[in-house]
């Protein structure tokens, strides 16, 4: 669809954020999630190949093996990374997965608290600000003939 605002014709693509707001904030939670993956990858990494690395609590109620939240922080980042730099092409399908992996991303850090108590706080916080983000209210454009 094309508008022709002052003079010049623009591109719609079907969606406007309600704000100029709405739009920086979704390209914000983009950056948010491409470094948090990256991040998440790094972190599972590291709990894979040394896990002396991470001080241990004992009597965890979450107690798994070190070697096996680095999996999980491994393949989580790889899925926040893809996700997130899907929302800069613009991918719909993109919106909702980050709201999902963002959604499972807060699950896997409060799990992770007794292992790095001040990362995973600041993770979940930054992942309620992807979820706030993405979801952010839409108003569908009006064909114009």
């Amino acid at each position: 669809m094309t508008s022709n605002v002052g003079g010049t014709r623009q591109q719609r693509t079907g969606w406007e954020a309600q704000s100029a707001w709405a739009t920086g904030w979704t390209g914000a939670a983009a950056v948010l999630m491409t470094f948090g993956g990256i991040m998440a990858i790094f972190q599972g990494i590291a709990a894979i190949a040394e896990d002396d690395v991470f001080v241990t609590t004992r009597n965890f109620t979450y107690a798994f093996s070190l070697t096996g939240w680095g999996w999980i922080h491994l393949i989580l980042g790889a899925l926040v990374l893809a996700a997130g730099l899907a929302l800069f092409t613009g991918a719909a399908w993109a919106r909702a997965v980050g709201v999902a992996l963002a959604g499972l991303s807060m699950i896997a850090n409060f799990v992770w608290l007794p292992y790095a108590p001040v990362w995973s706080i600041v993770l979940i916080v930054i992942d309620g600000f992807i979820i706030w983000a993405l979801c952010s209210p839409r108003r569908e454009t009006t064909p114009q003939t």
